[in-house]
């Protein structure tokens, strides 16, 4: 690579840095914090907080808690999903009321149940409390659709500042010389070995990082490219109930239906349909499938007859579902348990160093070519 070259992209690497650079670190600051985001947001509202084991697929307490909610939240067409989680306590929820179709951006209301469903101990709009707000602020900047794009498509100009920034380091001669770090030199030697230095020894974790969650924020573009490299995904179902109105069957009834049709699977969500011909969609966890709280198999059940509509079974998916099903667990640290959630953290905290470092080096370099000038001016 020529001397031209490389100043050319030193200073591409440079103005991405200063500006792509600043949103790089708050997205990947806010995803740090929501790695944790159940335990804190469960430490910030003690009232959540309590000890009852965790109801299973034959526990009549969904269909209390079903009833709990539609008696404060009266609409027929609303719609609900309730969370099975492992840990017990308090049952997480989600009411969505009617909307056009785009279900992530609808005014969605947080309810949390008692243990035993009757009684409703939180209920907060999504976005109202801290810890939603983050989320929203990571995933979207707090715009919606437009934010969401933005997020994506910034995403991939990430990929092209950690890229330019391995070039533009990558040695020309002694690979030693390369990765030390010199404690004894001047403050401005210091800040560029600590910038690079910590960018080079994070690089391929960054570069997951980024990748996945351009790919989340783009799910178009995530099916796009993985048809063009792979294959399509299998698309998800879309059943709907024989009938569009009638008496809804009980919601313990739809759970044996789908129990019996995938006796292995462990329950994850309830997707309760309002009026219609909307089925019942329960989220399951089949062996294989490594997020828990987000796995990627359906079971779709009449909400009239409890017939079983369809089964997306990701193990019988093909590469391309294969492959899909681990960007989540990737992205959010969780993996392989708590040590890589940790790491994630540690890791979201890295773009934040860079930029300040990154920052600081370029006023110093500044100063230092203002202060030249000034003295060769005057001397």
């Amino acid at each position: 690579m020529t001397s031209r070259v490389r100043s050319t992209l030193r200073q591409v690497h440079l103005w991405m840095g200063l500006t792509v650079g600043a949103l790089f670190a708050l997205l990947s600051l806010t995803g740090s914090a929501l790695v944790f985001y159940i335990e804190i947001d469960q430490a910030i509202h003690p009232a959540i907080q309590m000890e009852a084991p965790a109801p299973g697929w034959s526990s009549p307490v969904w269909d209390r808690a079903l009833a709990t909610g539609r008696s404060r939240w009266t609409d027929p067409a609303g719609t609900w999903s309730l969370e099975a989680t492992e840990q017990g306590g308090a049952i997480p929820a989600r009411y969505y009321p009617p909307s056009n179709g785009h279900v992530h951006h609808v005014p969605r209301k947080m309810v949390w149940f008692s243990a035993d469903g009757t009684g409703i101990l939180r209920a907060e709009p999504w976005g109202g409390y801290l810890m939603s707000w983050l989320y929203e602020l990571h995933m979207a900047l707090l715009a919606g659709e437009i934010g969401s794009q933005i997020v994506g498509w910034s995403g991939f100009a990430m990929l092209v500042l950690l890229v330019s920034g391995i070039i533009v380091w990558w040695p020309r001669g002694s690979w030693r010389k390369a990765l030390a770090f010199k404690r004894n030199a001047v403050p401005i030697r210091r800040l560029r070995d600590l910038h690079k230095l910590s960018g080079v020894w994070s690089m391929v974790l960054l570069f997951i990082l980024v990748g996945t969650g351009a790919l989340l924020a783009l799910p178009t573009v995530k099916t796009q490219l993985l048809t063009a490299a792979i294959t399509t995904p299998d698309k998800l179902p879309d059943p709907q109930s024989t009938a569009s109105r009638g008496q809804q069957i009980a919601v313990s009834k739809a759970l044996a239906a789908a129990h019996r049709a995938v006796p292995g699977a462990r329950l994850a969500f309830i997707d309760v349909p309002g009026v219609g011909s909307k089925p019942f969609r329960m989220r399951v966890q089949l062996p294989g499938d490594p997020h828990s709280r987000f796995p990627s198999s359906f079971i779709f059940i009449d909400q009239y007859s409890g017939a079983v509509l369809a089964v997306h079974d990701v193990r019988r998916g093909n590469a391309a579902t294969t492959t899909a099903k681990w960007i989540r667990v990737l992205h959010d640290g969780s993996v392989a348990g708590l040590s890589t959630r940790i790491l994630a953290v540690i890791l979201g905290l890295v773009p934040l160093g860079l930029f300040v470092t990154g920052l600081l080096h370029w006023r110093r370099r500044r100063a230092a070519r203002a202060q030249s000038h000034k003295t060769g001016r005057f001397s």
